[in-house]
């Protein structure tokens, strides 16, 4: 029989997905899941992108250009702009997601075998993203006793290497919540100058911060112009995850035009997609405030429930929808498909996230969990009551 390739082979299972064969075996079984594993928000989609697209007179659905229409990125830049970012419609591609900014990202600066930094645990998907690449991911632990803050920049000094080319992150965090300062984009800022890097932020919840705490792109950094690569994305900004339309953006013009290669190599990014994008961008500044005091009045229930649980412990997050769980368990993923196989609490389950699978070094974050508040306040108090009964149950086995 003809071998599947190695990097087929060493793709990682997503630990967001993994478990979605046991959670429809339950659902057969009659129990009700209530999924806390994954980042889909139950926020409405805005009526205004809805409509461009219901609305649309298109009498042939043809390509668009391969790095998106030219009024959608000009539009793109404006939006840029009032968050106190300064880019042209030249400085962005759109994509097919953040997923492929990201993808073309790695393509463009990196060769097989060179490395990437990445404070963990971070987006599972990097590691995919990486192995189809052929890059290789330098983990460097951020930990639940300080929040998972930014690690030591000399931690991070010690891990570069000739092959060092680029440093990742996520800001705000998933699966942390965690939002980076001003002064840790800083650091950051002047430690890949001096080592003449690649700084890559994957942007996509700049929108979610709490408590007054402002977001602060690489973008906005003077004198980093051509080392900042942002991805974003309008999948959890207007609840638009379905449309699959997302942005590389960077002032370095040898990125774009090299990334724009690998763009004309899947033609272009859906049409219909950027009119609802496109649309999504005249939505008022007072649909993310109401977003964002319902994902604040939610984290901060499930926060508030969670740590009623004995032996649990939870990182408060700073923004995006997520937040890490530490269990009173050895083997999270053991406990999750448990909790779909063979626990219910009067017909009732929860399906959550495995933290193993958002970190890189093995045997990390065995006994944590990543929760995405993106349900209803009743909803999450709910779910970690019956969460509590499966640990003790679990437990006691």
């Amino acid at each position: 029989m003809p071998s599947i390739s190695r990097k087929g082979v060493s793709m990682p299972e997503s630990p967001i997905r993994k478990l979605v064969p046991f959670a429809e075996a339950a659902k057969k079984r009659g129990v009700n899941v209530i999924h806390l594993n994954i980042g889909q928000p139950d926020i409405k989609t805005p009526k205004v992108a809805l409509d461009a697209v219901r609305n649309h007179d298109i009498d042939v659905l043809a390509y668009s250009m391969t790095e998106g229409s030219e009024q959608y990125r000009q539009k793109i830049a404006e939006y840029y702009a009032k968050n106190d970012i300064q880019v042209t419609s030249k400085d962005l591609i759109v994509t097919t997601g953040g997923s492929e900014a990201l993808y073309f990202a790695m393509g463009t600066i990196m060769d097989a075998e060179d490395e990437i930094i990445i404070p963990e645990p971070f987006y599972a998907n990097y590691n995919g993203f990486a192995t189809a690449s052929g890059v290789k991911v330098v983990p460097i632990v951020s930990t639940i006793d300080n929040n998972f803050a930014l690690p030591p920049i000399a931690d991070f000094e010690k891990l570069i290497t000739p092959k060092t080319k680029a440093i990742l992150i996520c800001n705000p965090g998933n699966p942390t919540g965690y939002l980076y300062s001003k002064e840790e984009i800083q650091q950051l800022a002047k430690l890949v100058k001096k080592h003449n890097l690649f700084l890559i932020a994957d942007e996509v919840y700049r929108e979610f911060t709490y408590e007054g705490r402002e977001h602060y792109s690489i973008l906005q950094e003077s004198g980093l112009e051509e080392h900042a690569i942002v991805v974003d994305s309008v999948s959890k900004r207007y609840s638009m995850c379905g449309a699959r339309i997302g942005c590389l953006v960077s002032k370095n013009k040898d990125v774009i035009q090299t990334a724009l290669k690998f763009a004309q190599a899947r033609l272009s990014p859906p049409t219909f997609a950027q009119i609802a994008s496109e649309a999504a961008l005249e939505t008022p500044p007072s649909y993310f405030d109401e977003v964002k005091k319902e994902y604040v009045s939610r984290r901060d229930i499930l926060v508030s429930e969670l740590k009623k649980l004995d032996d649990v412990k939870v990182a408060v997050p700073q923004g995006a929808f997520y937040c890490v769980v530490e269990l009173p368990v050895k083997d999270a993923d053991d406990f999750a498909q448990w909790l779909l196989e063979k626990f219910d609490a009067n017909g009732n389950t929860v399906m959550v996230a495995p933290a193993s699978g958002f970190y890189a070094t093995k045997g990390m974050g065995k006994n944590q969990i990543r929760i995405a508040y993106v349900l209803e306040k009743e909803l999450l108090v709910e779910a970690v009551q019956i969460l509590g009964k499966g640990l003790t149950l679990y437990a006691s086995r």
